[in-house]
């Protein structure tokens, strides 16, 4: 659980990670998960060693073992337990020169987290500073799977706060809207081939405990869940290590988080192998035909990388898959031949389930551009019937840069702790939609398109070319305006002149 003291011991490394010379907030992220993974490791090791000694039998995985570096230096002494007690001038020695050169070395060994430590890297040299740093971080209480969670959850908030990199993380309550009306299952093989720092991912490990804790008694259910179930895709390697370290400290100790330029990326390996989606991947504009995957260019013939995605993720979900993607406005309207097949293509090819409008301001301050979220199935034989809209009007927070909040923490969210009001509602839609999703082929087909959700219909999408833009459906309603009588009119009017008639004479008088 996070309190207070924990979010100020984060804030107090963040700053002394500030006054020390490390001020861009990736970095310190960086250096941070560094660290903690440094600490990870001598709590694996030390739980291998109560192991043993309770079994009395040897260690099964011994992380640090016996004997010397090639410097000379016992491993023993790069545990964490050893090193943070030491002065300041010999810690910054263990750590740079023997801690992180045995941490590119380590490989697959560990867990998913160390494949990605090939060029890790202390990034300052300031021994005060990571003596501090050290000393603070062994503080904070990190025993149990939520807290180490949420600890993370914080320090990431706090790279979108600082105002840098927010592009690689999706407010975490547009990503719980989406993870809720997909439902993962226990079977399913996830998916986000843009991952960032796997903020769905770890969204959707979070569902899967709380919706079906069964899942993880089962031997069989938790090796999946631990090691097949969850795939992210990135080509930033900063991002990798955030990634799979946020999903090691959600409790998934093997995801696959790998590199990947997944738009390029010709492997067709995993072609039809995901059953479920998650993803705001980034639109950068346009591509290279050269760079681009020349599967992707059979599914859609385009350089746009917004369009590129849509093709991307068709090709890797299996047939029956489901998928939930942000895209900027302009998939859904766009007048290019691309544009119009690929909206035909998930129409009439597959079934196109829904189109949820957001707000302009809900990727603020990083960006402004109006999004939606697609929902759809991959079938390859059609099935869209109709395909349910909704006008997200507000998601809790200001629409404005500094993205504040409209309401108490119980009442955010997709599923808020305490229940919503007609005035609440103006302020948070997100309760709502999940309401109404869950009523799609039942009362929402009976909505006027003057209504905040509605649903078209198949035919009526392909009249207009395939436009999914909310706006060419939606009704506006005009309130009703009653006028008065012209004669009415005319004798208030008459009424007025007397009445200035008199007061002028009244005045005349007056001034004598």
């Amino acid at each position: 659980m996070m309190t207070g003291e924990i979010k100020s011991r984060i804030d107090s490394i963040w700053n002394d990670f500030w006054s020390g010379g490390v001020a861009n907030p990736l970095t310190v992220m960086e250096q941070m998960t560094y660290l903690l993974f440094i600490k990870r490791l001598d709590d694996l090791h030390t739980l291998e060693e109560r192991k043993s000694q309770r079994l009395k039998t040897p260690m099964e995985r011994q992380i640090f073992p016996e004997g010397n570096d090639e410097k000379g230096l016992p491993y023993e002494h790069m545990r964490w337990s050893w090193f943070k007690n030491r002065e300041p001038g010999e810690m910054m020695t263990v750590v740079d020169e023997h801690v992180f050169p045995f941490l590119r070395n380590l490989g697959v060994e560990g867990s998913s987290y160390g494949k990605h430590m090939k060029d890790a890297r202390l990034g300052f040299s300031n021994p005060a500073l990571l003596a501090k740093v050290v000393d603070k971080l062994d503080k904070i209480p990190m025993d149990d799977r939520d807290t180490k969670g949420d600890v993370y959850e914080y320090m990431l908030g706090m790279i979108a706060s600082a105002g840098k990199n927010g592009q690689f993380r999706t407010p975490r309550h547009i990503i719980q809207l989406m993870v809720e009306m997909t439902q993962p299952t226990p079977k399913d093989v996830i998916c986000d081939p843009a991952s960032g720092t796997c903020g769905f991912l770890v969204a959707a490990g979070e569902y899967l405990r709380e919706h079906h804790p069964e899942m993880l008694r089962d031997q069989e259910m938790r090796k999946h869940f631990h090691t097949n179930m969850f795939h992210g895709f990135d080509f930033d390697p900063t991002m990798l290590r955030i990634g799979a370290m946020n999903m090691t400290l959600h409790g998934i100790e093997n995801a696959d988080v790998s590199f990947r330029d997944s738009l390029a990326e010709e492997s067709n390996e995993d072609t039809g192998k995901y059953s479920l989606v998650l993803a705001n991947p980034p639109f950068a504009g346009s591509l290279d035909y050269e760079s681009c995957a020349k599967d992707l260019q059979k599914i859609v013939k385009t350089k746009k990388t917004e369009l590129l995605f849509l093709a991307l993720f068709l090709r890797l979900m299996k047939t029956g898959g489901r998928a939930a993607v942000v895209v900027p406005d302009g998939v859904l309207f766009g007048s290019s031949t691309a544009h119009k097949s690929l909206r035909e293509k998930l129409v009439e090819e597959h079934k196109l389930e829904a189109v949820v409008k957001l707000p302009s301001g809900v990727f603020k301050p990083y960006a402004g551009v109006t999004t939606a979220i697609l929902f759809f199935t991959k079938t390859g034989v059609g099935g869209t019937e109709n395909v349910w809209f909704y006008d997200v009007q507000a998601d809790g927070k200001s629409l404005d840069d500094k993205r504040g909040d409209l309401l108490p923490a119980e009442k955010q969210g997709a599923s808020p702790i305490e229940a919503l009001s007609a005035d609440d509602h103006i302020k948070n839609n997100l309760p709502d939609v999940l309401t109404r999703w869950a009523e799609r082929e039942n009362s929402e087909l009976e909505r006027p398109r003057t209504s905040q959700s509605f649903c078209v219909s198949r035919e009526d999408i392909a009249e207009t070319g395939y436009d999914l833009s909310l706006s060419r459906y939606k009704k506006i309603t005009h309130e009703a305006i009653k006028y008065d009588s012209p004669q009415n009119i005319i004798n208030e009017l008459r009424d007025i002149d007397a009445d200035i008639t008199k007061g002028m004479a009244t005045l005349e008088e007056m001034l004598g």
